[in-house]
């Protein structure tokens, strides 16, 4: 009886072993699925609001596929939105080393590159985007992200 306990066990170990580690497998495939349903959407809402016909809404498909990871926020790391522990308003542990609350400091000048590079990208991006529109559907982009802008959002689509 008891090895037949010990049998059964260490078979509902393994595969639990087996079935966890099958989820790591499949997280960057979820997370290049979730990757590319957000480039679709947000093409599909630019395609909807600027009126593109066909031939504009593959290019931006591809534009938008090309720029994905180049336009993400820095702060958006591999756990995504919500950090590494899911929901909003769930706090990480505090570092073990020292208690008194204090970050470090981050090093000068880092804030400053990864704004100068966004930058560029998102003028880069533009570019690109000015080759796909007409003049019209252009100026109607500007004036909406200007519009965003000034109302303290940030990104193509607001925030992310």
């Amino acid at each position: 009886m008891k090895q037949m306990i010990m049998t059964f066990l260490a078979a509902v170990m393994v595969s639990t072993a087996a079935v966890a580690q099958d989820k790591d497998c499949n997280k960057p495939s979820e997370d290049n699925n979730r990757k590319q349903e957000m480039v679709k959407h947000r093409t599909d809402k630019m395609v909807e609001d600027y009126q593109l016909n066909d031939k504009q809404a593959k290019k931006l498909l591809a534009l938008n596929t090309e720029y994905a990871d180049k336009m993400r926020p820095p702060h958006h790391g591999p756990h995504g939105h919500h950090g590494p522990h899911g929901m909003r308003g769930q706090r990480p542990e505090p570092p073990k080393g020292d208690m008194r609350g204090e970050r470090p400091e981050p090093p000068k000048g880092d804030r400053q590159d990864r704004r100068k590079e966004m930058m560029e990208t998102m003028k880069a991006y533009d570019a690109e985007l000015q080759k796909i529109m007409t003049t019209e559907q252009y100026e109607k982009y500007k004036a909406d992200m200007q519009q965003r802008h000034e109302k303290g959002h940030k990104g193509p689509h607001g925030p992310q």
